[in-house]
């Protein structure tokens, strides 16, 4: 308990020495008025109308295609289906970005197809269609391998039931999936609507001007370009506020799937066998490879074009290289330990018998603190610590211990949606034994706990080391000649119009996130082998 209390002490702690200081900067007089600026209630509307369009279309995209991915659990390739549909959460915005371009751009691959069948331009990629086709591409995944680990935890008995009473596809359905996804969705439609309302990179690139702009997008004026603390922090405030209340209805909507006990036997289904839903799952799954594999192709295309050779000989790539491994190493450890140690803390404060208010307030307080780094900007993070140290000196000197920390904060929501599933089962199917048994602290750890949970925590881990490697928004603050990312590298290429450079360093941080992504996924297999 205590050391949840202190890692739960260290977010916030972390978070509100960054508000504060951009909150000592306040110059008094303004703060009213953001909240009475007609631009910002229109950035308000938008944000809210593009995030929710984005939620909604990546929600329903990602339910058949982790249907089709549950049911269809042997067929060729699924394995690299699965590490597919991990890559767009390590991809560095920018990057995809770049991709979504060369296949929905006014010259890209559909346009050209589709005008050589007669139709001039019938496809825009900028404005708000672009920004929903580039959520999608990258949170669809998300949803859909979130919600495959949630339908593979059902108890194996179940599907043998089905089989034994010869329930049809449409019964197994309504009656078995639907209740664990209609428990997911709720964390999942929110993560991925936070996700959204927080874009700034696609936003940027994709928005098409100040009508598609939204509040992150307002926040990052008001300190690059106005420099308005009190400004940003309204902006942050009524951000916090409309995505925390949504969590709240989300949280009401539908309670957390139960976890079914098992004995661990081999899962067969057979609502997947038929011509028809086998016809049905490969429709869905080629959109799907599609959707997330031709941006990919066109950055290899792309990538395959420049000297790789020289670029990758470069010192300035090489230390770039090392800054990006040791930060992504780092903070990926941090995320996980955190993340563990909070879910097992507030488990903790919920398994006594009459929990009182005190115990179930602080479990809620730890559970919601793996979100907040969404309901903060990194921006605002960002800004406020580089406020925060500039009196000690020289920022450059604490800027990778910073981004650490702001990268591992980053992953803690994605984490969490891994760990905290998968650390509920485990708990449901061996606490009582383990503790029948008297086995608990290192004995516990090494022979039940390490066992069962080392899948998800290797899934968690390179989630949150792609994510890390990828990311330039906490970067481009502390960024120098004395601190170079890959991200921060391929961005200053492209702004200094190096494009063929910058696509190769865009294929070869393409590559690394699918070298972790096998490294992630290296112990799955097909859950449907077996007796």
């Amino acid at each position: 308990m205590a050391a949840g209390g202190f890692a739960l002490g260290g977010v916030l702690l972390f978070i509100g020495l960054a508000a504060g200081s951009l909150l000592a900067q306040s110059t008094g007089g303004n703060d009213a008025g953001p909240f009475l600026d007609a631009y910002i209630w229109r950035i308000t509307r938008f944000t809210l109308l593009q995030a929710g369009l984005s939620t909604l279309f990546s929600v329903l995209l990602a339910i058949p295609v982790a249907r089709a991915l549950a049911r269809q659990a042997s067929f060729p390739g699924r394995i690299w289906m699965l590490r597919l549909l991990a890559l767009p959460l390590g991809l560095p915005a920018l990057v995809g970005a770049l991709g979504l371009i060369e296949i929905w751009g006014r010259q890209g691959l559909l346009n050209r197809v589709l005008a050589a069948a007669g139709l001039e331009q019938p496809v825009s990629i900028y404005g708000l269609s672009g920004i929903l086709i580039a959520h999608v591409f990258f949170n669809m995944p998300l949803a859909a391998r979130l919600m495959l680990a949630g339908i593979e935890r059902i108890p194996a008995e179940y599907w043998r039931t089905s089989a034994n009473l010869g329930m049809s596809a449409f019964a197994i359905f309504r009656f078995i999936e639907w209740p664990v996804i209609r428990g997911l969705l709720p964390g999942i439609a929110g993560l991925v609507f936070m996700l959204c309302a927080t874009s700034f990179t696609l936003v940027l690139t994709l928005g098409g001007g100040p009508a598609a702009s939204t509040i992150e997008v307002a926040i990052y004026q008001a300190l690059r370009f106005d420099f308005d603390p009190p400004r940003a922090i309204a902006l942050a405030a009524l951000q916090v506020a409309l995505t925390g209340a949504l969590l709240l209805v989300l949280k009401l909507i539908a309670p957390p799937p139960p976890e079914g006990e098992t004995s661990g036997k081999s899962i067969r289904r057979s609502d997947g066998a038929s011509s028809l839903s086998r016809l049905a799952d490969r429709v869905w799954l080629v959109l799907a490879a599609g959707l997330v594999g031709l941006p990919f192709a066109a950055i290899a295309y792309a990538g395959s074009k420049a000297d790789l050779f020289r670029l990758l000989s470069e010192p300035v790539f090489h230390r770039a290289l090392a800054m990006s491994a040791t930060i992504s190493v780092l903070s990926a450890v941090i995320s996980v330990a955190v993340t563990a140690l909070m879910i097992r803390t507030e488990s903790l404060a919920l398994a006594q018998r009459r929990p009182g208010m005190t115990a179930r307030f602080f479990a809620g307080a730890i559970g919601a603190s793996t979100s907040f780094i969404l309901l903060i900007p990194p921006v605002v993070l960002g800004a406020g610590w580089f406020l925060l140290l500039r009196p000690f000196g020289d920022v450059a000197r604490f800027a990778p211990a910073v981004v650490v920390a702001i990268n591992a904060l980053m992953a803690l929501p994605f984490v969490h949606r891994v760990l905290a599933p998968a650390m509920a089962t485990h708990a449901v199917r061996t606490g009582r034994l383990a503790a029948s048994l008297g086995i608990a602290g290192f004995q516990r750890l090494l022979w039940i706990d390490w066992p069962g949970l080392r899948k998800p925590l290797f899934v968690a881990f390179s989630f949150a080391m792609a994510l890390s490697l990828g990311d330039l928004g906490a970067v481009a603050l502390f960024g120098s000649q004395d601190m170079v990312t890959l991200p921060y590298l391929l961005y200053s290429r492209m702004g200094s119009y190096r494009t063929a450079d910058a696509a190769g360093l865009a294929l070869f941080l393409g590559l690394l996130c699918l070298v972790l992504t096998v490294l992630g996924t290296a112990g799955e297999e097909p859950e449907g082998k077996g007796a």
